[in-house]
Protein backbone atom coordinates (compact mmCIF):
# COMPACT_ATOMS: atom_id res chain seq x y z
CA UNK A 1 0.00 0.00 0.00
CA UNK A 2 3.00 2.21 -0.47
CA UNK A 3 1.53 5.76 -1.75
CA UNK A 4 5.12 7.37 -2.91
CA UNK A 5 8.02 7.50 -4.81
CA UNK A 6 11.62 7.72 -3.64
CA UNK A 7 14.18 10.33 -4.43
CA UNK A 8 17.37 8.69 -6.16
CA UNK A 9 20.55 11.10 -7.89
CA UNK A 10 19.17 13.35 -10.36
CA UNK A 11 15.37 13.55 -9.10
CA UNK A 12 16.07 16.09 -6.21
CA UNK A 13 14.83 19.87 -6.37
CA UNK A 14 13.66 22.49 -4.40
CA UNK A 15 9.96 21.77 -2.99
CA UNK A 16 7.56 23.75 -5.18
CA UNK A 17 3.33 23.72 -4.17
CA UNK A 18 1.65 21.81 -6.46
CA UNK A 19 -1.60 22.80 -5.45
CA UNK A 20 -3.42 24.20 -2.39
CA UNK A 21 -6.88 23.57 -1.21
CA UNK A 22 -9.12 25.29 1.66
CA UNK A 23 -7.07 23.65 4.63
CA UNK A 24 -3.81 22.32 2.98
CA UNK A 25 -0.71 22.16 0.45
CA UNK A 26 0.80 19.52 -1.50
CA UNK A 27 4.51 20.20 -2.26
CA UNK A 28 6.28 18.65 -5.09
CA UNK A 29 10.15 17.56 -3.97
CA UNK A 30 11.96 15.26 -1.97
CA UNK A 31 11.13 14.82 1.72
CA UNK A 32 14.38 14.85 2.58
CA UNK A 33 14.55 18.41 1.32
CA UNK A 34 11.25 19.62 2.07
CA UNK A 35 11.16 18.69 5.90
CA UNK A 36 13.78 20.91 6.97
CA UNK A 37 13.07 24.02 4.40
CA UNK A 38 11.58 26.48 4.44
CA UNK A 39 8.50 25.30 2.90
CA UNK A 40 7.52 23.58 6.12
CA UNK A 41 8.48 26.12 8.82
CA UNK A 42 5.38 27.27 9.12
CA UNK A 43 4.45 23.81 10.58
CA UNK A 44 7.32 23.20 13.09
CA UNK A 45 6.11 22.15 16.30
CA UNK A 46 2.38 22.19 15.14
CA UNK A 47 1.70 18.82 12.77
CA UNK A 48 -0.01 16.70 15.43
CA UNK A 49 0.23 13.45 13.43
CA UNK A 50 2.57 12.41 10.72
CA UNK A 51 0.51 9.71 8.50
CA UNK A 52 2.22 8.13 5.88
CA UNK A 53 3.13 5.07 3.54
CA UNK A 54 6.82 5.39 2.66
CA UNK A 55 8.17 2.85 -0.42
CA UNK A 56 8.22 -0.55 0.91
CA UNK A 57 11.95 -2.57 0.35
CA UNK A 58 11.07 -4.43 -2.75
CA UNK A 59 13.51 -6.23 -4.35
CA UNK A 60 12.41 -5.16 -7.89
CA UNK A 61 12.19 -1.71 -8.61
CA UNK A 62 8.34 0.19 -9.15
CA UNK A 63 7.57 3.04 -11.13
CA UNK A 64 7.73 5.09 -7.73
CA UNK A 65 10.49 3.82 -6.25
CA UNK A 66 12.01 1.43 -4.07
CA UNK A 67 14.73 0.47 -2.50
CA UNK A 68 16.55 -2.58 -0.71
CA UNK A 69 19.21 -3.85 2.23
CA UNK A 70 20.47 -1.65 4.69
CA UNK A 71 20.29 1.21 2.17
CA UNK A 72 16.47 0.99 2.81
CA UNK A 73 16.77 0.75 6.24
CA UNK A 74 19.22 3.69 6.24
CA UNK A 75 17.22 5.80 4.30
CA UNK A 76 14.38 5.49 6.68
CA UNK A 77 15.74 5.99 9.64
CA UNK A 78 17.18 9.27 8.02
CA UNK A 79 13.77 10.81 8.49
CA UNK A 80 12.80 10.24 12.05
CA UNK A 81 14.38 13.03 13.87
CA UNK A 82 13.44 15.85 11.37
CA UNK A 83 9.47 14.02 11.67
CA UNK A 84 9.51 14.11 15.44
CA UNK A 85 10.89 17.49 15.41
CA UNK A 86 7.69 18.78 13.54
CA UNK A 87 5.80 17.76 16.44
CA UNK A 88 4.25 19.38 19.32
CA UNK A 89 4.81 17.28 22.70
CA UNK A 90 1.47 15.12 22.38
CA UNK A 91 1.94 14.56 18.65
CA UNK A 92 2.14 10.82 17.26
CA UNK A 93 3.93 9.35 13.98
CA UNK A 94 2.16 6.49 11.99
CA UNK A 95 4.22 4.40 9.51
CA UNK A 96 2.48 1.29 7.31
CA UNK A 97 4.99 -0.82 6.37
CA UNK A 98 4.74 -3.67 4.06
CA UNK A 99 6.81 -7.58 3.98
CA UNK A 100 9.24 -8.34 1.63
CA UNK A 101 10.13 -11.93 0.57
CA UNK A 102 14.53 -13.01 -0.24
CA UNK A 103 14.41 -12.95 -3.85
CA UNK A 104 14.75 -16.44 -5.25
CA UNK A 105 13.75 -18.16 -2.25
CA UNK A 106 10.29 -18.88 -0.05
CA UNK A 107 11.74 -17.08 2.91
CA UNK A 108 10.26 -13.57 4.42
CA UNK A 109 12.81 -10.96 4.50
CA UNK A 110 13.20 -9.30 8.17
CA UNK A 111 13.91 -5.92 6.08
CA UNK A 112 11.01 -4.01 7.13
CA UNK A 113 11.22 -5.31 10.69
CA UNK A 114 14.12 -3.90 11.12
CA UNK A 115 13.81 -0.75 9.08
CA UNK A 116 10.79 0.49 11.25
CA UNK A 117 12.74 -0.48 14.38
CA UNK A 118 15.61 1.61 13.02
CA UNK A 119 13.42 4.40 12.74
CA UNK A 120 12.08 3.85 16.21
CA UNK A 121 15.70 4.38 17.55
CA UNK A 122 16.81 7.36 15.55
CA UNK A 123 14.59 9.43 16.71
CA UNK A 124 14.31 7.77 20.13
CA UNK A 125 10.36 6.95 20.07
CA UNK A 126 8.14 5.22 21.99
CA UNK A 127 6.33 2.45 19.90
CA UNK A 128 3.31 2.96 21.26
CA UNK A 129 1.08 -0.02 19.14
CA UNK A 130 1.63 -1.61 16.73
CA UNK A 131 -1.24 -2.35 13.92
CA UNK A 132 -1.96 -4.93 11.77
CA UNK A 133 -3.99 -4.30 8.90
CA UNK A 134 -5.40 -7.23 7.41
CA UNK A 135 -6.72 -7.18 3.29
CA UNK A 136 -7.61 -10.34 2.29
CA UNK A 137 -8.70 -9.31 -0.92
CA UNK A 138 -5.10 -8.93 -1.74
CA UNK A 139 -4.10 -11.30 -4.53
CA UNK A 140 -1.72 -15.04 -4.18
CA UNK A 141 1.53 -13.61 -3.55
CA UNK A 142 4.12 -14.88 -3.94
CA UNK A 143 3.20 -16.49 -6.86
CA UNK A 144 6.11 -18.61 -7.29
CA UNK A 145 5.21 -20.40 -3.81
CA UNK A 146 1.44 -19.35 -3.25
CA UNK A 147 -0.03 -20.22 -6.46
CA UNK A 148 2.81 -22.64 -8.58
CA UNK A 149 4.50 -24.70 -5.67
CA UNK A 150 2.18 -23.91 -3.23
CA UNK A 151 4.11 -24.50 -0.37
CA UNK A 152 3.28 -20.82 1.33
CA UNK A 153 -0.05 -19.27 1.48
CA UNK A 154 -0.91 -15.57 0.74
CA UNK A 155 0.87 -12.71 2.22
CA UNK A 156 -2.37 -10.55 3.13
CA UNK A 157 -1.05 -8.12 5.61
CA UNK A 158 0.80 -4.74 6.76
CA UNK A 159 2.65 -3.36 9.78
CA UNK A 160 1.53 -0.03 11.26
CA UNK A 161 3.81 1.69 13.76
CA UNK A 162 2.04 4.05 15.78
CA UNK A 163 4.99 6.07 17.56
CA UNK A 164 5.41 9.24 19.24
CA UNK A 165 8.57 11.19 21.07
CA UNK A 166 6.18 10.44 24.76
CA UNK A 167 4.34 7.65 26.51
CA UNK A 168 1.40 9.84 26.33
CA UNK A 169 0.87 10.77 23.10
CA UNK A 170 -3.14 12.48 22.10
CA UNK A 171 -5.08 9.69 21.86
CA UNK A 172 -9.33 9.10 22.12
CA UNK A 173 -10.57 5.10 21.29
CA UNK A 174 -14.02 6.88 22.05
CA UNK A 175 -13.43 8.68 18.18
CA UNK A 176 -13.23 5.53 16.71
CA UNK A 177 -15.88 2.87 18.30
CA UNK A 178 -17.51 0.48 15.88
CA UNK A 179 -21.35 -0.54 16.34
CA UNK A 180 -21.96 -3.18 19.05
CA UNK A 181 -22.47 -7.21 18.21
CA UNK A 182 -26.43 -8.09 18.28
CA UNK A 183 -25.44 -10.41 21.33
CA UNK A 184 -23.45 -7.26 22.81
CA UNK A 185 -26.75 -5.32 22.63
CA UNK A 186 -29.15 -8.63 23.75
CA UNK A 187 -26.54 -8.45 26.92
CA UNK A 188 -26.82 -4.70 27.48
CA UNK A 189 -30.94 -4.87 27.23
CA UNK A 190 -30.89 -7.76 29.52
CA UNK A 191 -28.62 -6.10 32.19
CA UNK A 192 -27.15 -8.84 33.48
CA UNK A 193 -24.07 -11.06 33.27
CA UNK A 194 -22.29 -13.75 34.88
CA UNK A 195 -19.20 -12.24 36.63
CA UNK A 196 -16.81 -13.66 38.64
CA UNK A 197 -13.63 -15.16 37.57
CA UNK A 198 -13.04 -16.47 33.62
CA UNK A 199 -11.10 -19.58 32.75
CA UNK A 200 -8.18 -17.14 32.02
CA UNK A 201 -8.11 -16.07 36.21
CA UNK A 202 -9.45 -12.77 34.67
CA UNK A 203 -12.58 -11.12 36.43
CA UNK A 204 -15.37 -9.11 34.77
CA UNK A 205 -17.06 -6.69 36.77
CA UNK A 206 -20.57 -6.02 36.28
CA UNK A 207 -20.42 -2.50 36.09
CA UNK A 208 -17.78 -1.95 34.02
CA UNK A 209 -19.00 -4.75 31.30
CA UNK A 210 -22.65 -3.91 30.87
CA UNK A 211 -22.06 -0.19 30.41
CA UNK A 212 -23.20 1.37 27.86
CA UNK A 213 -20.57 3.65 25.82
CA UNK A 214 -21.92 4.32 22.47
CA UNK A 215 -19.82 1.09 20.67
CA UNK A 216 -17.32 -1.51 20.65
CA UNK A 217 -13.55 -0.40 21.20
CA UNK A 218 -11.55 -1.46 18.04
CA UNK A 219 -8.73 -4.02 18.02
CA UNK A 220 -5.83 -3.25 17.07
CA UNK A 221 -5.95 -5.89 13.98
CA UNK A 222 -7.90 -3.51 11.53
CA UNK A 223 -10.04 -5.67 8.85
CA UNK A 224 -12.15 -5.81 6.42
CA UNK A 225 -16.31 -5.85 7.03
CA UNK A 226 -17.21 -9.01 4.63
CA UNK A 227 -14.10 -10.91 7.20
CA UNK A 228 -15.79 -14.12 8.30
CA UNK A 229 -14.52 -14.71 11.45
CA UNK A 230 -17.37 -12.88 14.17
CA UNK A 231 -14.51 -11.95 16.97
CA UNK A 232 -13.30 -9.63 14.23
CA UNK A 233 -16.18 -8.42 11.83
CA UNK A 234 -16.76 -5.02 11.14
CA UNK A 235 -14.06 -3.66 12.42
CA UNK A 236 -12.50 -1.30 9.65
CA UNK A 237 -13.49 -1.50 5.49
CA UNK A 238 -9.61 -1.16 4.51
CA UNK A 239 -9.61 -3.35 1.85
CA UNK A 240 -8.12 -1.33 -1.24
CA UNK A 241 -10.59 -2.76 -3.87
CA UNK A 242 -12.70 -0.41 -5.16
CA UNK A 243 -11.54 0.30 -8.36
CA UNK A 244 -14.96 1.79 -9.10
CA UNK A 245 -15.38 4.65 -6.93
CA UNK A 246 -13.71 7.29 -5.37
CA UNK A 247 -10.41 8.19 -6.39
CA UNK A 248 -10.15 5.69 -8.89
CA UNK A 249 -13.81 6.76 -10.70
CA UNK A 250 -12.08 10.11 -10.48
CA UNK A 251 -9.29 9.53 -12.49
CA UNK A 252 -11.01 7.80 -15.20
CA UNK A 253 -13.34 10.59 -15.44
CA UNK A 254 -10.24 13.09 -15.85
CA UNK A 255 -8.58 10.74 -17.75
CA UNK A 256 -5.42 10.90 -15.84
CA UNK A 257 -3.65 8.09 -14.61
CA UNK A 258 -3.82 6.84 -11.28
CA UNK A 259 -1.42 6.12 -8.59
CA UNK A 260 -0.43 2.30 -8.69
CA UNK A 261 -0.25 1.50 -4.92
CA UNK A 262 -2.76 4.02 -3.61
CA UNK A 263 -3.41 3.67 0.35
CA UNK A 264 -7.32 2.78 1.37
CA UNK A 265 -8.84 5.70 2.66
CA UNK A 266 -10.34 4.26 5.68
CA UNK A 267 -6.79 3.29 6.74
CA UNK A 268 -5.83 7.48 6.95
CA UNK A 269 -9.36 7.77 8.05
CA UNK A 270 -8.99 5.31 11.52
CA UNK A 271 -5.75 7.08 12.72
CA UNK A 272 -7.25 10.96 11.60
CA UNK A 273 -10.14 10.72 13.97
CA UNK A 274 -8.12 8.54 16.66
CA UNK A 275 -4.93 10.64 17.11
CA UNK A 276 -6.03 14.18 16.33
CA UNK A 277 -9.33 16.82 16.58
CA UNK A 278 -10.32 19.29 13.98
CA UNK A 279 -7.99 22.22 13.37
CA UNK A 280 -4.81 19.84 13.59
CA UNK A 281 -2.20 19.73 11.29
CA UNK A 282 -1.72 16.52 9.43
CA UNK A 283 1.51 15.46 7.42
CA UNK A 284 2.12 12.76 5.16
CA UNK A 285 5.93 13.06 3.84
CA UNK A 286 5.15 10.38 1.36
CA UNK A 287 2.13 11.55 -0.47
CA UNK A 288 1.49 9.71 -3.62
CA UNK A 289 -2.10 9.95 -4.17
CA UNK A 290 -2.15 12.28 -1.20
CA UNK A 291 -4.97 9.84 0.49
CA UNK A 292 -4.26 11.26 3.72
CA UNK A 293 -4.89 15.19 2.39
CA UNK A 294 -7.88 14.23 0.99
CA UNK A 295 -8.90 12.36 4.47
CA UNK A 296 -7.86 15.21 6.42
CA UNK A 297 -9.67 18.06 4.60
CA UNK A 298 -12.91 15.37 4.91
CA UNK A 299 -12.37 15.49 8.82
CA UNK A 300 -11.63 19.27 9.00
CA UNK A 301 -8.08 19.08 9.68
CA UNK A 302 -5.50 20.84 8.47
CA UNK A 303 -2.89 19.00 6.31
CA UNK A 304 0.06 19.28 4.26
CA UNK A 305 1.55 16.79 1.72
CA UNK A 306 5.10 16.05 -0.03
CA UNK A 307 5.41 13.79 -3.11
CA UNK A 308 8.25 13.21 -5.18
CA UNK A 309 7.11 12.88 -8.94
CA UNK A 310 5.17 15.64 -10.32
CA UNK A 311 2.91 13.80 -12.31
CA UNK A 312 1.68 11.60 -9.34
CA UNK A 313 1.62 15.61 -7.03
CA UNK A 314 -0.49 16.96 -10.03
CA UNK A 315 -3.19 13.67 -10.73
CA UNK A 316 -3.64 13.71 -7.21
CA UNK A 317 -5.76 17.24 -7.00
CA UNK A 318 -8.89 14.72 -8.74
CA UNK A 319 -9.40 13.82 -4.94
CA UNK A 320 -10.50 17.54 -3.88
CA UNK A 321 -13.01 17.25 -7.26
CA UNK A 322 -16.80 17.61 -6.74
CA UNK A 323 -18.79 14.75 -7.03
Amino acid sequence: MSDTYIRHPGHARPPEPAYRTARGALFVGAAEDALTGPALADYRGRVQLVFTSPPFPLHRPKKYGNRSGDEYARWLAGFAPKLAALLPPAGSIVVELGNGWNPGEPTVSTLGIKALIAFQEAAGLHLCQEFICFNPARLPTPAEWVSVRRTRVKDAFTRVWWLSTTPHPKADNRKVLTEYSDAMRRLLKRGTYSSGRRPSEHRIGKRSFLADNGGSIVPNVLVPPDADEPAVQAVLPIANTHSKSGYHQKCRDAQVPRHPAAMPEALARFFVQFLTDPGHVVLDPFAGSNTTGAVAEELGREWVGIEADAEYARTSQVRFAAG
